[in-house]
């Protein structure tokens, strides 16, 4: 997915004082997307080199049921090998360099790249590859990398799914998102917001809960937007992407003092373009922005990011919007995509999804409000949202 950046009728401003920021933290995703695929790479030819000692671990855990394995699990079996070691110091680097070391304790997994390879796997009658996702736009990938068990070198079809199994070192795409977006949350709390991460498997007894901290604290009903439905477009991914790993930004403005309110949106079912997901999420709690109004920002996690420096960075442009504007209630709600658009501007290159981390953006989403089959600004995303008020629990 390309990075459009997508302009609304009202101006965007022009703010100078962020842009040597964002191109330093443009420059530096960069770097470490650059980091991280070296290190993958060079963990790619070890594991390779290593296979026969590792083989019957990767049968035994790479199944049907469960096609990934974490390198933590070679670990375990040779903590003192000087493989094990390795594995130990890329899994600390990695995390080191997204901002994310105090929020999970590994990410670092081997995964077949494709389920479709399940069987030639199982079967055991060929040796499978070691690869890893390369850096870059993915448009420009001219081949994908992966060693034999001989360490040998061998360049693969960037869309054509091989014959034989390719195993992928990568990271667990699911607990890194879960603990960036908390990396992220305690960065932007320590510059003054009051950023909530809403976790998806609270919402699956969301009404019940809300119910009863509602009756404990306040007799009022709470206000939120239920995503009922959601599907992104097909994008041609190439095979050893995997799963997507997609979250929300909801943007507006603080009901209670003239500044910007930034909330985070787990979306881990959300894994494949052209499919239709039916979440049944709260994605925006209205009591915490003003004039009943908000966006939505869909993003896609990659390797490049920093998740702290990346929260800095989006306060810093959104804040900068509303310090331009001396009255923001002449304005109103139409400040909201302002803050928006910058946001979107100022998302680098490189961070997230293979140079893009932007998927698609929905602006003025209004409260007591229903959208159904709703295209994003992009044209990317489909969605469905409905109200839904949660009143307190009788006694």
């Amino acid at each position: 997915m390309k990075k459009t950046i997508i302009l609304s009728a009202l101006s965007t401003l022009a703010l100078v004082g962020c842009q040597s920021d964002e191109a330093k933290v443009t420059d530096t995703s960069n770097a470490q997307a650059n980091d991280i695929t070296q290190t993958k790479r060079e963990l790619a030819l070890q594991l390779s080199k290593n296979y026969v000692d590792i083989e019957s671990t990767l049968r035994k855990e790479i199944t049907a049921q469960d096609t990934s394995i974490a390198v933590s699990e070679f670990v375990e079996q040779q903590p003192l090998s000087k493989f094990s070691q390795r594995l130990e110091i890329a899994d600390e680097q990695i995390r080191s360099w997204k901002g994310i070391t105090q929020y999970a304790d590994q990410i670092l997994e081997v995964r077949l790249a494709n389920e479709q390879m399940l069987a030639a796997w199982q079967q055991g009658k060929v040796d499978p590859l070691f690869a890893f996702e390369p850096s870059g736009d993915d448009e420009q990938w001219q081949y994908i990398e992966a060693y034999d068990v001989y360490g040998q070198i061998h360049q693969l079809d960037v869309y054509q799914l091989p014959e034989v199994p390719v195993l992928v070192v990568d990271s667990n795409s699911s607990a890194e998102l879960k603990a960036g977006l908390q990396a992220m949350r305690s960065e932007m709390r320590k510059l003054g917001q009051t950023t909530q991460v809403q976790p998806y498997e609270q919402d699956r007894n969301a009404k019940e809960a809300f119910s009863t901290r509602a009756s404990s604290v306040t007799t009022s009903p709470i206000h939120t937007t239920q995503l009922k439905k959601i599907r992104l477009a097909d994008d041609q991914e190439p095979w050893i992407s995997g799963k997507a790993e997609i979250y929300a930004l909801v943007t507006g403005v603080n009901p209670s003092r003239d500044e910007p309110a930034l909330d985070l949106v787990e979306m881990p079912y959300l894994d494949y373009d052209n499919q239709d997901y039916y979440p049944n999420q709260i994605i925006i709690h209205w009591s915490r922005y003003r004039w009943g109004a908000a966006d939505i920002v869909l993003m896609e996690q990659d390797d490049g990011t920093d998740y702290k420096k990346l929260a800095k960075l989006l306060v810093q442009v959104a804040e900068e919007v509303l310090k331009a504007i001396p009255d923001p209630e002449v304005q109103a709600y139409a400040i909201i995509p302002q803050i928006t658009n910058k946001i979107i501007d100022a998302i680098p290159d490189g961070a997230l999804t293979n140079d893009d981390d932007f998927v698609d953006v929905y602006y003025t989403l209004m409260q007591d409000t229903s959208y159904v089959d709703h295209l994003g600004a992009g044209v990317n995303a489909v969605v469905t949202l409905e109200p839904l008020t949660i009143n307190p629990t009788r006694p």
